[in-house]
C-alpha cells in the first residue's frame, strides 16, 4: 500500500507514504483516487498529506524516462488527479510537510486550503531546469493561484521557493512549526467540516469554471502532443 485512508469523523486523512520521495507512479495515482473515491462516499472533508520532510518528489522518474505509452498515461493521469482535486466537492485540505516539486507542486496548488513545514524545503515547478517545457495542464494550474510576478518566475525560470516566501508567492495559505503541522491542518478541516458541504462543492464549482474548462482543454492538449511523440 502506497496509500492509507483513515477517517476520524467527518475528517478522511489521506496519506502517501512509498519510504521514499512519494514518486507519483501510476500506481501511487490510482491508490489516490480510491481513497478520494471513499471519502466522497463518505460525505468527509479531505486532509492530504505526505511523508515528514516530503509532500511529493512528482513523478516516477523511471516511467517518465523511458517514455512511450506508459509514461503518457502516468502524466494524464497525474493531471487528472489535479483537476480532480480542484472540482472535488468536498473539502480539501493539503497538509505539506517538506518538498513539493514538480506534479507534487501542482497537486498542492490543487487544494482548498495548504498548511505547510517550516523549513529548508521547496516548492517548485522544475522542468525548465530539467529542458521540459512547461506543460499547458501545469501552466492553468500555476496561473490560478500563484500571484503573477511568482507565476511567471515558477513557469518560466523554475525557481524554487521556500515556505518563508510561499504564502505570499501563493503556494500555501499557512505556514507553521514542522510539529505542529498535522493538528492544524485538522484544525482547518475540523472548521471546513462545519460548512454546507452542498453549497462549498457548487460555489467551488461556480468560482473555478474557467479554470477548470482551460485545465480540461489543456490536458486534451498534452496528451495528444505526447501522445503523437510516443508513437514517433
Amino acid at each position: 500500500m502506497l496509500v492509507s485512508y483513515h477517517l476520524d469523523g467527518r475528517i478522511a486523512t489521506i496519506t502517501m507514504d512509498d519510504g521514499k520521495v512519494n514518486a507519483l507512479s501510476v500506481e501511487m495515482l490510482a491508490e489516490l483516487n480510491a481513497a478520494l473515491d471513499r471519502a466522497a462516499a463518505d460525505r468527509a472533508v479531505v486532509v492530504l498529506c505526505g511523508r515528514p520532510g516530503i509532500f511529493s518528489a512528482g513523478f516516477d522518474l523511471n516511467v517518465l524516462q523511458a517514455g512511450g505509452v506508459p509514461a503518457v498515461g502516468m502524466v494524464r493521469a497525474g493531471f487528472e488527479l489535479a483537476h480532480r482535486l480542484l472540482s472535488f466537492p468536498l473539502p480539501v485540505v493539503i497538509a505539506c510537510g517538506g518538498h513539493a516539486i514538480a506534479m507534487g507542486a501542482f497537486l498542492l496548488l490543487s487544494g482548498d486550503y495548504r498548511v505547510g513545514a517550516a523549513g529548508p524545503f521547496k516548492l517548485t515547478a522544475n522542468e525548465v531546469a530539467l529542458g521540459i517545457t512547461m506543460p499547458y495542464a501545469a501552466v492553468e494550474i500555476l496561473r490560478q493561484r500563484l500571484a503573477p510576478a511568482a507565476f511567471n518566475r515558477a513557469v518560466a525560470l523554475a525557481e524554487a521557493f521556500a515556505p518563508e516566501n510561499a504564502v505570499e508567492s501563493g503556494f500555501l495559505d499557512r505556514v507553521v512549526p514542522a510539529a505542529e503541522l498535522s493538528q492544524v491542518a485538522l484544525t482547518v478541516a475540523e472548521a471546513m467540516s462545519t460548512l454546507d458541504l452542498d453549497a462549498h462543492g457548487a460555489s467551488k464549482l461556480r468560482a473555478r469554471e474557467a479554470t477548470l474548462a482551460s485545465l480540461r482543454a489543456a490536458i486534451d492538449s498534452d496528451a495528444a502532443a505526447l501522445g503523437d511523440r510516443a508513437r514517433g
